[in-house]
């Protein structure tokens, strides 16, 4: 028995043609969010008079970090002292780092914000020069990236991490924060506020920041993620104080600019629903 198929009706014809863009938008964003999975790692690296740390932590990049990667070094002001350092390792061969001067001003805000914009697509990961990260762990972290999460914590206050050194109250802060965040709210991680993260740099770009001062982008970005649906990951870190150089960390000063983000965690979530690409804020601010 043969059926006989009518010509499709102008409305027909134009639901055909919607639908079908709808699939085809949906394979095109589904092919560019697997190759930027596949992007080399972007570390993004703010600096402040670190000369005395960079090649130690340009070495240790070097030896620890086995995933393809390139750097971007961001500093505030030309007179920096680790800007002539960086420009040997430069100037030796390795195309892999980059100089950026601070677009927004001054501050680890703005310099991290500036190495963000600078990355397209792919993971991006924010090491301080201080050398206090966990370079070790990034390997994990990158393989992560690459199973589909979008925010990966290097975690002090999880099963295997680990802290040595630093001021005790600002430890306590953050471990209570982190901790009360994961048990209290449900995120996926005990260290909002560390800013040792792999970062998804499409969802950077979909999220309006807010923070302008001192480390509560840390705190924004990840709680952001979190109302949204986006996948969040931790994996063991131990943190180390500096030896060399003086911490610009100010407790008091940033207080209430992460407690603004603490409690901005605990509104409803509205997770990204099926065919959306992550590119909507996650809430506003």
């Amino acid at each position: 028995m043969e059926l006989s198929l009518l010509p499709a009706t102008p409305d027909e014809r134009l639901m055909i043609t919607s639908e079908e863009m709808l699939q085809e938008k949906q394979f095109s964003d589904s092919e560019t969010s697997s190759a930027a999975r596949k992007s080399p790692l972007t570390i993004v690296i703010p600096v402040y008079n670190e000369a005395a740390n960079f090649p130690r932590l340009w070495q240790s990049v070097n030896s620890s970090i086995r995933s393809p990667f390139r750097a971007i070094m961001v500093y505030d002001f030309d007179a920096d002292n680790t800007v002539p350092v960086a420009q040997q390792v430069i100037d030796s061969g390795d195309s892999r780092l980059h100089l950026a001067r601070n677009a927004y001003g001054r501050g680890v805000v703005g310099a991290i914000r500036t190495g963000f914009n600078a990355v397209r697509q792919g993971p991006v990961l924010v090491v301080m020069a201080d050398l206090s990260d966990d370079l070790n762990t990034v390997d994990t972290m990158v393989d992560l990236y690459r199973q589909g999460f979008d925010v990966i914590v290097g975690s002090r206050y999880m099963r295997g991490g680990k802290i040595n050194g630093g001021p005790f109250i600002k430890q306590l802060m953050s471990r209570v924060a982190g901790v009360s965040l994961r048990y209290l709210r449900g995120l996926p991680t005990h260290d909002a506020t560390n800013a040792f993260k792999i970062y998804d740099a499409a969802m950077l770009h979909s999220m309006s920041i807010k923070s302008t001062m001192g480390f509560e982008l840390n705190l924004e970005l990840t709680v952001k993620a979190f109302l949204a649906g986006h996948r969040v990951a931790e994996v063991p870190s131990t943190w180390n104080d500096r030896t060399d150089g003086e911490s610009r960390f100010r407790v008091w000063k940033w207080l209430p600019h992460y407690l603004h983000w603490y409690f901005f965690a605990f509104q409803r979530r509205r997770p990204l629903r099926l065919g959306e690409s992550g590119s909507r804020e996650s809430a506003p601010a």
